[in-house]
């Protein structure tokens, strides 16, 4: 398997564009991820529905959730490690709702990529603002599906 903190790197500096999943064109936090499976595993398991900005406040389910746990490997928020992909709540009682790669562990506060809304995907510090809305940590599969 290819690295994934590699490949995530690679899409520093793509331009936030909703629902979008090239590198250097347009990527959402969803759509970083995507990519990043693309390169390290293949094909994607299964392509999104079409969603709006708003989808996890109108909708309600855990849909983002629900398809981490379907394609990855959850493991406790304690054991994140470079490279792991992050679910992150905006709202107690919100569902899951944006996505990140962790990148480092070291220092006083991880860092992580993500597609950052209306800019572009960065690397930025995750503060205790996003410390307390990390909800679930994935790691990737191995080996062949």
């Amino acid at each position: 398997m290819s690295d994934p903190l590699t490949a995530a790197r690679g899409w520093l500096g793509t331009p936030y564009r909703h629902q979008a999943s090239l590198k250097g064109e347009g990527a959402d936090c969803l759509g970083l991820v995507r990519g990043v499976w693309r390169e390290i595993r293949g094909d994607e398991p299964e392509v999104p529905p079409a969603y709006q900005p708003d989808w996890a406040e109108v909708g309600g389910e855990e849909t983002l959730l629900e398809a981490a746990r379907r394609w990855l490997v959850e493991k406790p928020v304690g054991e994140m490690r470079p490279g792991d992909v992050l679910l992150f709540r905006m709202a107690e009682g919100a569902p899951v709702k944006h996505c990140a790669i962790l990148t480092s562990v070291e220092g006083p506060e991880p860092r992580m990529i993500h597609a950052y809304w209306g800019r572009a995907v960065v690397e930025s510090w995750m503060g205790p603002w996003w410390m307390r809305r990390l909800t679930a940590v994935f790691a990737w599969p191995e080996g062949e599906d």
